[in-house]
């Protein structure tokens, strides 16, 4: 089965700041909903309770490490392994995070939606680091900075080669 991330993250690679987006980029809260709608979103627990409920149109599994977790409507596992069963049908699951989940679904990812905000900006969670020697960019779309979209960015798409 294929798997996919999507990310934002900034020049610095920070993808959040006391459990949120350190940006408003409407553009790419609507991307993140055109690509993910009627997939598979593979999160962690903070991830999901940052965003506070499941987002529709799509079926939200948690990872935690607390047995005892569970929330309305989402489907809960203990690990990769186990998010990815649950998402065994999906063509495209979405591993969308947090820093945690992104560092241990990296080595199985196949494709990279980045948007690459085009600034230095605070935060306290980054995005791991990555070797792109192992990815070829499949394409990118610059955006610039407007009323909507705080920051310039672009939307990349990025393919596993090794």
């Amino acid at each position: 089965m294929p798997l996919s991330l999507i990310v934002a993250m900034s020049e610095n690679r920070v993808i959040g700041r006391d459990g949120d987006l350190p940006w408003r980029l409407s553009s790419d809260l609507r991307r993140f909903k055109s690509l993910t709608m009627g997939h598979h979103l593979l999160m962690g627990r903070k991830t999901f309770d940052s965003i506070g409920r499941c987002l529709p149109g799509r079926t939200t599994v948690v990872l935690s490490r607390d047995a005892d977790f569970q929330a309305p409507g989402i489907l809960v596992a203990s690990d990769l392994t186990a998010a990815l069963e649950f998402a065994k049908h999906d063509p495209e699951p979405f591993v969308v995070g947090g820093a945690q989940i992104y560092e241990l679904a990296l080595p199985q990812v196949d494709r990279l939606y980045i948007t690459r905000v085009k600034a230095q900006v605070a935060g306290d969670t980054f995005f791991p680091p990555l070797d792109e020697s192992r990815w070829q960019l499949a394409s990118t779309q610059s955006h610039p900075a407007s009323d909507r979209d705080e920051y310039p960015h672009a939307f990349e798409v990025w393919q596993r080669i090794v």
